[in-house]
């Protein structure tokens, strides 16, 4: 690794913006929309909910959701527990089809329509600044599926789990005002198939049931994407993992990241509105980013990247910027690698504190 580039002073080219991946570290929607707004009003074009209760951990509460339909059951008999939450796989019981199986809500639709309320309150009282959309995160199908299906469930069961989820989908879509709202894509599982790491591989079985992991992964979040109405605004969050705030493997640089960027962008219909790619905390170096250069997404689509990391604060952010604008001849805002609903608590105020520092006003 190169030697890394020394702290700057922020000039007038300073990031523009920031963006908040999703989870943060608060109990309920409220607190969070109120201390977003607080502290990163003029920063930030979309707010959410912080992902708050039974998605507290990304989709670890989908296996519980996915097992109270009739014709699925649970892998192994003992629970493997994570706060409220049961970890254990689901299988299609035998003698089950798979298209006789109709899913039990799956709680994007329910949890974003709370929600949704508190922020056009908030936003009616002047809590929100008028012009703020509500951010709904939604994990793609893939990742799902390749989580906590069955290795051998996985093939007849994606295109299930697909169109439950593009159902709750369409019940955010009719609930919320069309000009108020953003919907987030959050591609992770896609990576551990791209680097085929040992995380890709549990118990012998890969995590994909498709051959072509480039064609496969990009053509199906491409298919998310273009479920998304033109009027509504639509993002992409690239991600490593963050379980216990690690990656499942350590990029080597942002190739794989820019690859699969520029293929999606090339195979959507619809305008890709924002794209979230994220930066190690030890990488502040012309390695990692020299790929970035090579990024081809519309002049119009927002990047962001995700530079602050709470271990380093300013000074970190300040050095992984000046890196990045040394190949990326594109205008970005700046964010945190992933969500940081599981940092710990009361890490929240300080890393709104260093992204508003390192970063211009809207």
């Amino acid at each position: 690794m190169s030697q890394p580039v020394a702290p700057t002073t922020l000039s007038a080219q300073a990031p523009r913006g920031a963006h908040l991946v999703g989870s943060i570290n608060f109990d309920d929607a409220e607190t969070t929309m109120r201390t977003v707004a607080e502290h990163l009003g003029t920063h930030v074009k979309r707010i959410p909910d912080g992902e708050v209760g039974e998605r507290f951990h990304w989709i670890a509460f989908q296996p519980g959701r996915i097992a109270q339909t009739e014709g699925i059951e649970r892998v192994g008999e003992t629970p493997i527990p994570l706060r409220m939450l049961d970890l254990r796989a689901v299988r299609i019981a035998d003698g089950v089809s798979a298209t006789d199986l109709t899913l039990a809500p799956l709680g994007y639709a329910d949890a974003a329509i709370e929600s949704w309320q508190t922020f056009a309150r908030l936003q009616g009282d002047g809590v929100v600044a008028e012009g703020t959309r509500f951010q709904v995160s939604l994990p793609t199908p893939l990742g799902v599926v390749g989580s906590f299906v069955h290795a051998a469930d996985r093939e007849a069961f994606e295109p299930v789990y697909e169109a439950a989820l593009a159902a709750e989908l369409d019940q955010i879509l009719a609930a919320i005002p069309h000009d108020k709202l953003a919907i987030q894509w959050d591609a992770a599982l896609e990576f551990a198939m791209i680097e085929g790491s040992a995380y890709a591989e549990r118990g012998g079985n890969r995590y994909e049931w498709f051959d072509d992991v480039w064609a496969g992964t990009t053509a199906r979040l491409a298919r998310q994407i273009d479920r998304v109405p033109g009027d509504v605004e639509v993002g992409v969050h690239l991600c490593y993992g963050d379980v216990a705030e690690k990656h499942f493997v350590e990029p080597a640089d942002a190739e794989n990241l820019t690859r699969f960027a520029n293929r999606v962008a090339e195979v959507t219909e619809r305008p890709i509105t924002w794209l979230h790619l994220p930066v190690p905390i030890e990488r502040d170096d012309a390695a990692y980013f020299a790929p970035l250069a090579a990024l081809d997404i519309d002049a119009t689509t927002e990047l962001y990247l995700g530079l602050v990391h709470r271990e380093d604060g300013l000074e970190g952010a300040t050095r992984r910027i000046a890196a990045a604008q040394a190949h990326v001849s594109r205008e970005f805002g700046v964010a945190t690698e992933c969500g940081f609903g599981r940092s710990p608590e009361g890490t929240a105020a300080a890393l709104f504190k260093t992204h508003r520092a390192v970063s211009r006003a809207l």
